[in-house]
């Protein structure tokens, strides 16, 4: 009789574009529980599997497996066939997660870190990065699962693997409430977002502007706005109604994002209350304010009011 899918040995295999993530993904992974093993021989991994799955105690640990086009002996074809054959298994739960990434990005990436690409045989990395989409377009094709890392930094990709790996049975609902600006671009893993600009801005009253959202002062002009009431209760009762239904249907993480123009006045403060609101109510959000810590708001406000 074949096993119950719980016994299974499950098994995610991570690849990708060199410089789209992996390394981050895997470390994600292992913070979960994850067994985590990078630069793994793919010729190796029948044996591997062979050899952690041995007892009942293993089955119980899942194993990410990391390689790419650096990786020894690699040949995306046989990885596909090695994978094929590993499927029909009825002991092994095996997931495929191709890590992506835009080529001006992975390029702007190089560029940054001076890092050659290992593939550009002495050329600009563009070759290189070129040269290796097409070597792993077959794989990217039959992958399970993708990620564009395209526009997602560091702790985005973490909050991405986060949300798609954590286990959901017996844990408890993780919210995120945060702030940001537009003009700095919106945040690309957010479930909500809700767009503040149609609130007046104190970044056009001179003491203001030096303060943020979490300053008294701003918080009590902003309250003074007609339209912030209203709009803050409907907002606050949407969420209410359905966090626990995400608890319920087992949606490890939310996030939920506050934005204005610039990212330290109207989104602050409204993030803080609704924050405050969920605490209130039984949750325990974390928050963050993405463009606090940013230059002053002048040039990103522009010259005219909103």
């Amino acid at each position: 009789m074949a096993p119950d899918k719980a016994m299974k040995q499950r098994v995610l295999l991570v690849t990708g574009l060199l410089g789209a993530g992996k390394t981050t993904a895997l470390k994600v992974l292992e913070d979960l529980g994850w067994e985590a093993i990078d630069n793994f021989p793919v010729r190796l991994l029948e044996r591997l599997i062979d050899t952690t799955g041995q007892t009942a105690g293993d089955l119980q640990v899942p194993t990410a497996i990391g390689f790419d086009s650096r990786t020894r002996g690699f040949d995306p074809q046989s990885v596909i066939a090695l994978v094929k054959s590993l499927v029909d298994r009825d002991d092994v739960e095996l997931t495929t997660l191709f890590l992506d990434c835009s080529s001006s990005e992975l390029e702007r990436r190089y560029n940054e870190t001076r890092r050659r690409h290992p593939l550009a045989m002495g050329l600009p990395a563009a070759s290189g990065i070129r040269a290796e989409r097409e070597l792993l377009e077959p794989l990217r094709r039959w992958a399970d699962m993708l990620i564009d890392t395209s526009n997602l930094a560091t702790n985005e990709l973490q909050h991405v693997m986060r949300e798609r790996f954590a286990p959901a049975d017996g844990q408890d609902l993780t919210i995120t409430v945060s702030s940001f600006g537009f003009a700095r671009g919106m945040p690309p893993v957010a479930d909500f977002v809700f767009d503040m600009r149609f609130l007046n801005n104190p970044h056009w009253v001179d003491d203001l502007r030096p303060l943020t959202g979490k300053d008294a002062p701003v918080g009590e002009y902003i309250l003074k706005d007609p339209a912030y009431a209203e709009a803050f209760d409907r907002i606050r009762d949407l969420l209410l109604m359905l966090l626990p239904r995400y608890r319920a249907h087992g949606k490890a993480y939310v996030h939920i994002a506050f934005g204005c123009t610039g990212g330290r006045h109207r989104s602050v403060f409204t993030a803080e209350q609704i924050g405050a609101a969920l605490r209130s109510s039984g949750f325990s959000p974390t928050l963050l304010h993405r463009n606090l810590g940013s230059r002053a708001a002048d040039l990103l406000e522009g010259g005219q009011h909103p």
